[in-house]
């Protein structure tokens, strides 16, 4: 097991949390006058600052403990959580793995912490062996993997993932948002065995709740407790915390919707496997795929003029667009419209 206190910066650990009115009473019933809310109105309470009833939905359906969780405003708030309770700026790094989710570096930045940035191989797999000259250094304090990727959809390989795991000391992030869409085994139940393991999930792709922010980590009690330490007090809405817990309510439309983009995206690779301009479309584990073209800018502007909008991710991996997975009708449009642009 980590000793996790040793990865914590020196402020983090001495840091004094606010303590909101919510977290020192948490009843439901009285007359509150102890937040200095207007008392008038259906939505003038303050949210509860642990999301206690959506924690033990989540686990009910995820089939963990609630105190292994927390919610975020989006999973981009949680890796930034990490980042600001273990790297210390100026002095920490943090290993990603190109091409991947933007917000890595971003968090990074934001927080003055060096990046290491390990190229994936020709399948857009990780090279173990690029990442030992690293894992030994005390400066390296966290490991962020997304699998299934973004943008490239794939799974990473699970030996390779063991292996950092076994052999870092620091903290490791498994960015699972398209875990859904994969039918593979999520690493949530490895919480247990790796106490420095940091599983994210989310309600904005499977789920539907994009435009609610909210992000999942389990991890152990103790990762968990300095993220509650460092996390503003209100940082889920009332109302979003109701969108998740209504969702939840009904997993069988999740399970369906997802069902129909898994048989959409295969739709969508035979018939886009036809297309001239299409010059490979990569295996994809997620509700996208990146499809490699003659001409990515040309052919992103051209089906833009259509109203059919995509993501270029030329400068990234050259000559191709990362498509999302859309409605029956979406897919019909999208192509038709590229095979009338060949």
């Amino acid at each position: 097991m980590v000793d996790i206190n040793k990865l914590v910066r020196p402020n983090i650990l001495n840091l004094q949390p606010y303590s909101s009115a919510r977290s020192e009473f948490r009843g439901k019933e009285g007359i509150f006058l102890d937040a200095n809310e207007n008392p008038f109105g259906s939505l003038n309470r303050y949210p509860d600052p642990f999301q206690t009833e959506l924690k033990e939905k989540i686990a009910g359906v995820k089939e963990c403990h609630s105190r292994n969780i927390v919610i975020g405003n989006g999973s981009d708030e949680i890796i930034d959580l990490t980042f600001r309770v273990f790297c210390d700026p100026g002095k920490d790094k943090a290993m990603i793995f190109s091409p991947s989710y933007g917000m890595y570096r971003v968090a990074a930045d934001i927080n003055n912490t060096g990046v290491v940035d390990i190229p994936l191989d020709k399948d857009f797999q990780i090279d173990p062996e690029k990442t030992k000259p690293y894992l030994d250094r005390p400066d390296l304090k966290l490991i962020i993997v997304c699998s299934p990727n973004n943008p490239t959809g794939n799974s990473m390989d699970r030996e390779t993932v063991t292996f950092l795991l076994d052999n870092f000391r620091g903290i490791v992030i498994v960015d699972e948002a398209y875990n859904d869409f994969s039918q593979e085994p999520s690493w949530l139940n490895r919480i247990e065995q790796y106490n420095n393991l940091v599983v994210i999930q989310t309600f904005s792709k499977a789920w539907g709740l994009a435009a609610a922010r909210l992000g999942m980590a389990f991890a152990c009690e103790e990762i968990v407790a300095l993220f509650n330490k460092v996390k503003p007090p209100y940082n889920i809405s009332s109302i979003n915390q109701q969108a998740a817990l209504e969702a939840l309510q009904d997993s069988g439309k999740k399970n369906r919707a997802v069902a129909l983009l898994i048989s959409e995206k295969e739709r969508l690779v035979k018939a886009l496997s036809s297309v001239d301009r299409v010059k490979k479309i990569y295996p994809s584990r997620a509700n996208f795929l990146l499809i490699e073209v003659d001409n990515a800018d040309f052919l992103y502007r051209e089906l833009v003029n259509e109203g059919i909008i995509t993501r270029n991710r030329h400068r990234e991996i050259a000559n191709c667009l990362r498509v999302t997975v859309g409605t029956p009708e979406e897919n019909e449009m999208l192509i038709n419209t590229i095979t009338k642009l060949q």
